[in-house]
């Protein structure tokens, strides 16, 4: 069953990892280590918020959350934890 539509880097991504071109990162225990405590320090004091996404957007973030075993309202409360520790803003 088809989510959402790639765009040309996802497209070209599929297709070396078809053709077996893509290699581990390597030591993915030290990642998910990482991403297990982004999801502690975000749990530690929660307030609830509502915020609208595109199906599109909400598709991909669950995929991406399956991909590295978390749920996904973990995945995003932990992007949002790490874009909001950064010194500079993107928007700045």
């Amino acid at each position: 069953m088809k989510y959402f539509d790639l765009d040309q880097e996802e497209k070209e991504i599929l297709q070396a990892l078809e053709k077996g071109k893509l290699k581990s990162a390597g030591n993915i225990a030290k990642v998910k280590k990482q991403y297990e405590q982004y999801a502690r320090e975000t749990l530690a004091k929660t307030k609830n918020i509502n915020i609208r996404l595109s199906q599109k957007d909400l598709l991909k973030l669950k995929a991406k959350a399956v991909e590295l075993g978390l749920p996904y309202q973990t995945l995003i409360a932990s992007a949002l934890h790490q874009y909001a520790g950064r010194p500079e803003s993107v928007f700045a």
